[in-house]
């Protein structure tokens, strides 16, 4: 008895200090602010304040890609192949379909269509200007994106395909329950590393909406 006891112990006190180290890393990573303008559940209406995004464009499914594209982004901004200083990591890692059929379609689950285009964002922190950032290698694009009003979805888990699809379908449901007009294609941002427990990890799919 006193043994399981003494693992019962042990198991907790392993979950407070990685609940301590989750916490401590939610705080040190900066998100792009925007003000809240509804919520409903795990729903939420944002508007995004301007920000400048560094994106890179890989062919393939989605997972794959999505790796490439962290990959590539992460080695401008830890100036792995560039000179001049490192930029801060920001969350979350956005990433959505660089094609027109994804206003409409919902997302292939992996091992679909390998000729699909996928765009992988990372938001710039927000000190920096078009005019202050370093220079990307050509293959990484530095986009400007103006203020935009954003329906949101929020869930936990790993990220994949399934529940991606499952719930841009939800919130493409909550949309038009809402009376909004989408405007572009689905984006699933994922907040967390890889190393994150996966109940403990935030993802969204979001859909940019037109103002009322």
């Amino acid at each position: 008895m006193k043994i399981w006891k003494g693992i019962a112990i042990g198991v907790a006190i392993l979950a407070i200090g990685a609940g301590g180290a989750y916490a401590y890393y939610r705080a040190a990573v900066d998100e792009p602010e925007y003000a809240l303008l509804s919520k409903d559940g795990d729903f939420e209406l944002r508007r995004y304040a301007p920000m400048i995004v560094a994106e890179v464009t890989h062919t393939g499914e989605r997972r794959p890609a999505l790796t490439a594209g962290f990959r590539r982004l992460a080695a401008y901004i830890f100036a792995e192949d560039r000179p001049g200083d490192t930029i801060a990591m920001t969350s979350p890692v956005m990433q959505d379909q660089d094609e027109k059929i994804a206003m409409t379609a919902p997302v292939l689950q992996d091992g679909g269509d390998a000729a699909r285009s996928w765009r992988t964002r990372f938001v710039m922190p927000a000190q920096y200007t078009m005019e202050t950032l370093p220079t990307p290698p050509e293959d990484i694009t530095l986009t400007e994106l103006p203020e935009r009003r954003i329906a949101a979805v929020r869930f936990s888990g790993n990220g994949s395909s399934e529940d991606l699809a499952e719930n841009e379908a939800r919130l493409r449901d909550w949309i038009g329950r809402q009376g909004l007009e989408i405007t572009g294609p689905a984006e699933f941002a994922y907040y967390d590393a890889p190393s994150v427990p996966s109940p403990l990890r935030r993802n969204e799919v979001m859909f940019p909406v037109a103002a009322r």
